[in-house]
């Protein structure tokens, strides 16, 4: 049975330490701070008894925990990140330790008044009588994805410690900069060497998730003239009017807070404007590889009828796409989905399989000839102050990491 002490006493040294990513930063890791956790895991590996521990110049960590049965069996491997969101702020995490969760409000800082409600949080009420890890209210947690190293690094000890439980070839590997977008940018698939891999990077107990959105950014600039405003009739252009015409153009209920499931969206995440110039940022997802498209395509034809319109080009749009639906790459080998779901269900959990509506490495790593779905890492309320982790869903998922790589035993005999 996993320690809950152990657990706890583990996770809390993890999210103690700030690993805040940059994404003005132009260096892997994009934050020096970052090489402080990545250190003490390239130790802590070496410590519990993994071998071929291993910390490259970008702070990649991989590790191997050996096969212990004697017939050929795939190799497999376990990925999380190590960096926290640059949403807010990961600096001086004081986690707060709540024993049998009574289901009512949590008051995670008095003197200001921050309350984790389950009025407005109701996943809480999924954890009654369970032991809750929160932030004290002026800091995000870090249990993503400090919760998924956590529970890796916690299945590989409680393998070591228990040889009776029989399992191949492991791989483990840690990066940086996932909340960027570049924590797989760098990973050596080819060194790594598995087979297939899992990224315990999810939320919720049970979920199991093998599709994604495909994504792109959208940079629109948008040029105007400024002119004397009392002298400017048919000579100034207001590039901030212009700017607001191409946001009009484009569907208003297709944004973030009105959709929900398989449903793509158009995302305004930056303005930054004056008469002369004005420059937008968008965020472009759909799980649909041809509704995607057809949203890239929408953009590019807005920016094509404005210029028209005003007989020159004042605006001027650069898409670039950022990573793919994983599900091209995972449903050819729906087996590795197959044995996570069998894990969870001998476990007593059960399997919530759905889209992310986001993306993770496992995503890239897909792509890049790694098959990568991602596993329930039991974290909720991500990237702010209201997050928190029951401590039994980080047992689970240990225990689900553990069971993955006993039937892929089983499975190889």
């Amino acid at each position: 049975m996993i320690s809950k002490e152990d657990i706890i006493k583990r996770f809390v040294s993890y999210v103690t330490v700030d690993t805040e990513s940059d994404p003005e930063s132009d260096t892997t890791p994009s934050t020096k701070k970052q090489w402080n956790l990545a250190n003490k895991l390239a130790e802590e590996l070496k410590s519990i008894g993994m071998q071929d521990v291993s910390i490259d110049e970008n702070a990649y960590i991989m590790a191997t925990l050996p096969s212990n049965v004697g017939h050929k069996v795939p190799t497999i491997g376990f990925v999380s990140h190590f960096d926290t969101s640059p949403d807010f702020t990961g600096a001086n995490v004081t986690p707060q330790i709540i024993e049998n969760y009574d289901g009512k409000d949590i008051v995670l800082n008095e003197e200001q008044n921050i309350i984790l409600s389950p009025d407005y949080f109701e996943d809480l009420l999924l954890y009654k009588g369970q032991t809750l890890v929160t932030t004290d209210g002026t800091t995000l947690l870090g249990a993503d994805d400090k919760a998924g190293i956590c529970e890796i690094v916690s299945a590989m000890e409680y393998l070591i410690q228990h040889p009776e439980i029989k399992h191949g070839k492991i791989r483990v590997g840690f990066t940086p900069d996932e909340e960027i977008g570049r924590g797989a940018h760098k990973f050596d698939v080819s060194a790594f060497g598995a087979d297939w891999a899992y990224t315990m990077d999810g939320s919720q107990i049970g979920e199991l998730e093998y599709e994604n959105f495909n994504a792109a950014g959208a940079k629109v600039k948008v040029k105007g003239k400024i002119v004397h405003p009392g002298y400017a009739k048919n000579k100034m252009v207001n590039s901030m009017l212009i700017a607001n015409e191409f946001i009009q153009a484009l569907p208003i209920h297709e944004i973030p807070q009105e959709t929900e499931g398989y449903q793509g969206f158009f995302h305004l995440y930056s303005i930054n404007g004056e008469v002369e110039e004005t420059n937008l940022q968008y965020i472009i997802r759909d799980h649909d590889k041809g509704h995607f498209q057809a949203r890239k395509d929408l953009m590019l034809g807005i920016v094509k009828d404005i210029n028209n319109k005003y007989g020159k080009e004042v605006i001027d749009i650069e898409i670039k796409d950022q990573y793919y639906n994983m599900k091209e790459k995972v449903v050819p080998v729906m087996h590795i989905v197959d044995i996570a779901e069998e894990a969870m269900k001998a476990l007593d959990i059960r399997p919530l399989i759905k889209a992310i509506r986001g993306g993770t490495d496992g995503s890239q790593l897909s792509y890049m000839g790694l098959p990568c779905p991602n596993i329930f890492a039991g974290g909720h309320n991500f990237h702010g102050r209201y997050e928190y982790v029951p401590v039994e869903s980080m047992i689970k998922a240990t225990e689900v990491i553990c069971k993955i790589a006993e039937i892929t035993q089983e499975r190889a005999k």
